[in-house]
């Protein structure tokens, strides 16, 4: 491992490389996880039901879980072999068909994979070998999963956005990321709380919700990862990259026109556009701002 260490510090372009094919590995769990979680939830919510409502226990189910059972074609059921489990290059072979029914394998799959893979690639590029390095590129991986679950179940599950708020603040008390402790903490603190409050403001005005909970969790773990000094230039983000990828949805005719669509793909794509890219756009403001 450590000839492996020392030659990842001696060569970006080795370090780059090395990020991109870890991320689509990655994203192919991510892939799993974005399926396989919301039903994982569903089992658990409708077993808790039945507790509360003293129902009896519904008939024992086959495991369920990021594990098990392994992946098949939900068209035949036909099992998904690891050779045909290859990020992105499996996709390509099979021509997007399923080998045992031919049916299409959608092509969001090896996008996913090529997100996870380029996410790590351009931390590594922008952050460069060192402490800093994984814990980035975890969490942008956690926010990508996060964004892709929200847009399909309008969920923000708390196993995914408790850990990641605290592992921001932990590694501020570690010493690891570049936000002082304190900064952390009101960071966390000031995002819960901001959109907490637009939540009850909304809510009182016109007797709707307009966000779910997981929305001030998500720009919590944002805030104790950045520190409350970004969080305005997350606030900004969000409504930026909500304009953009509403528009190309829209246009594409994914979503149709005043189709809600949730708010944590938004955060979560400010959250990654910050965690690589935050220093240097405040810079960039304040440059413009203040010649």
């Amino acid at each position: 491992m450590t000839p492996l260490l020392n030659a990842l510090q001696a060569s970006p372009a080795l370090l780059i490389i090395f990020c991109l094919l870890a991320g689509l590995l990655v994203g192919s769990f991510i892939n799993v996880v974005v399926y396989r979680l919301p039903k994982m939830m569903q089992r658990s919510w409708e077993s808790e039901a039945r507790a509360v409502l003293e129902l009896p226990e519904a008939e024992p189910a086959a495991p369920f879980n990021l594990v098990f059972p392994r992946s098949r074609c939900p068209h035949c059921d036909g099992a998904v072999h690891s050779f045909d489990n290859i990020p992105v290059l499996s996709w390509l072979l099979l021509r997007g068909r399923c080998r045992h029914c031919k049916a299409a394998i959608s092509c969001r799959y090896p996008l996913v994979e090529l997100s996870a893979g380029i996410l790590a690639a351009l931390a590594a590029w922008q952050i460069g070998y060192g402490p800093w390095l994984l814990p980035v590129i975890a969490a942008l991986w956690t926010l990508l999963t996060l964004a892709l679950i929200d847009f399909d179940t309008t969920l923000l599950p708390d196993s995914i956005n408790y850990p990641l708020l605290w592992g921001g603040l932990l590694l501020a008390w570690a010493g690891i990321s570049p936000v002082l402790l304190p900064d952390a903490v009101l960071g966390a603190a000031i995002g819960y709380l901001s959109l907490w409050s637009l939540y009850w403001v909304f809510k009182l005005l016109t007797g709707k919700e307009g966000m779910g909970h997981g929305d001030f969790k998500l720009l919590a773990a944002l805030g104790a990862w950045l520190g409350w000094q970004m969080l305005p230039l997350v606030i900004l983000l969000s409504s930026l990259v909500g304009v953009v990828v509403g528009g190309l949805l829209m246009t594409t005719g994914a979503v149709k026109r005043g189709q809600g669509i949730p708010f944590g793909p938004y955060l979560a794509g400010a959250g990654l556009i910050a965690l690589l890219w935050g220093p240097t756009l405040v810079q960039q403001y304040l440059r413009i701002m203040l010649p």
